[in-house]
């Protein structure tokens, strides 16, 4: 589901994104809409969703960018 949610909102989603409904204790609920080829997912808007969704991204650079600093450390001890 995370996959989804950052492949449709690759830079996150605003506010034309959020779905709000009522729910049935009469609680404003606010959601992404996620679709597959034969389901529409109603995502509960949270800051632990804006964290995960985050994290995953991050998490798909971490490679290149461990890489990255530690061809800067070294060429940072050189210098010294």
């Amino acid at each position: 589901m995370l996959n989804l949610l950052v492949e449709k909102f690759p830079d996150g989603y605003d506010d034309d994104d959020i779905v709000t409904y009522r729910n049935a204790s009469n609680e404003v609920v606010e959601c992404v809409e996620v679709r597959t080829e034969d389901t529409a997912y109603l995502v509960k808007v949270s800051k632990r969703l804006v964290m995960a969704m985050e994290d995953f991204d991050d998490s798909d650079t971490d490679d290149s960018e461990d890489s990255d600093l530690d061809t800067e450390e070294l060429e940072g001890s050189e210098e010294e």
